[in-house]
């Protein structure tokens, strides 16, 4: 069985992404990008100095003017987003400095949204030590998401798991399967699998074993991407998988723009870099 993070070493070396890595006066992120380059698995290029192309895809992309433009340009992690913005460079990696807040307004002014999507959103690759692998969402960026945001979430997630994990089903996590419960979580679910068609609301026993999902009179049973209703239960249940269950976490992935984005925890390690790095260029491959 060959592994997603496998998977993604393979499309990384296909493809030669340029990666643009703005926080280079950082250590790690100096030995990552070497060796993304020395692995053959990325071409890392330097951030550009400010100029024309740049400020016109800010003034483009978000309607203001070019002086304005000219000064957020000063900003290194907003002319590196600017880059992928205008075809300079495949995909940003950062926040090994600079918060989550910043890296994900960089790319709003200079990347843009995913069409079809108007919720940024994160997700985690979940690796068990069985071999099981899943999708995580979302459990980073939105605290309280309303049933439109869940929506999208869980649509930009299925794309994701399309190129990392080779298909994508997908379940609509709540307290309650079916019509068994009721709740305010349980109706937004509810609501995201109308819209959607994914599954849900369903608990997350019934999301996974099929012999649960058929005493619970649902389909499914087999999800490998998991929506969580709220912030509390995304990020709670990802470390809990990692602490008791002995999963690897990789990412979180930033999902929702035109490009993913690398964003970095600020502890994040050389392998953890790499390894995040990896992911976002496997899925700017499906894009």
């Amino acid at each position: 069985m060959t592994r997603p993070l496998d998977r993604a070493y393979e499309i990384a070396r296909q493809r030669q992404a340029r990666v643009v890595l703005p926080e280079m006066d950082d250590p790690r992120i100096a030995e990552a990008a070497r060796r993304l380059s020395q692995e053959g698995l990325a071409v890392p290029v330097p951030v550009a100095d400010a100029n024309n192309r740049l400020t016109d895809q800010l003034v483009a992309q978000r309607g203001m003017r070019a002086a304005i433009a000219g000064r957020l340009l000063n900003r290194p992690l907003i002319r590196a987003a600017a880059m992928v913005g205008a075809g300079q460079a495949d995909l940003l990696v950062a926040g090994a400095v600079a918060p989550t807040r910043r890296v994900i307004e960089a790319a709003s002014l200079a990347i843009g949204i995913e069409p079809g999507i108007d919720t940024v959103s994160s997700f985690f690759l979940m690796d068990f030590p069985d071999g099981r692998a899943f999708l995580f969402a979302d459990c980073a960026v939105n605290v309280d998401p309303d049933e439109t945001a869940l929506a999208d979430i869980a649509t930009a997630t299925a794309r994701r798991a399309e190129a990392l994990l080779g298909h994508a089903d997908v379940a609509l996590l709540s307290f309650s399967t079916g019509h068994s419960g009721a709740g305010a979580t349980v109706e937004k679910m509810r609501a995201v699998a109308q819209r959607t068609g994914f599954t849900g609301p369903v608990q997350a026993d019934a999301a996974l074993d099929p012999a649960t999902a058929q005493q619970k009179g649902c389909a499914g049973g087999d999800a490998n991407v998991l929506i969580f209703p709220n912030l509390d239960a995304g990020n709670i249940a990802y470390k809990l998988m990692v602490q008791l269950a002995g999963a690897r976490a990789y990412g979180p992935i930033l999902q929702g723009f035109r490009a993913p984005i690398c964003d970095l925890s600020r502890g994040a390690s050389v392998d953890e870099i790499v390894n995040g790095t990896i992911l976002a260029i496997a899925c700017a491959s499906s894009a």
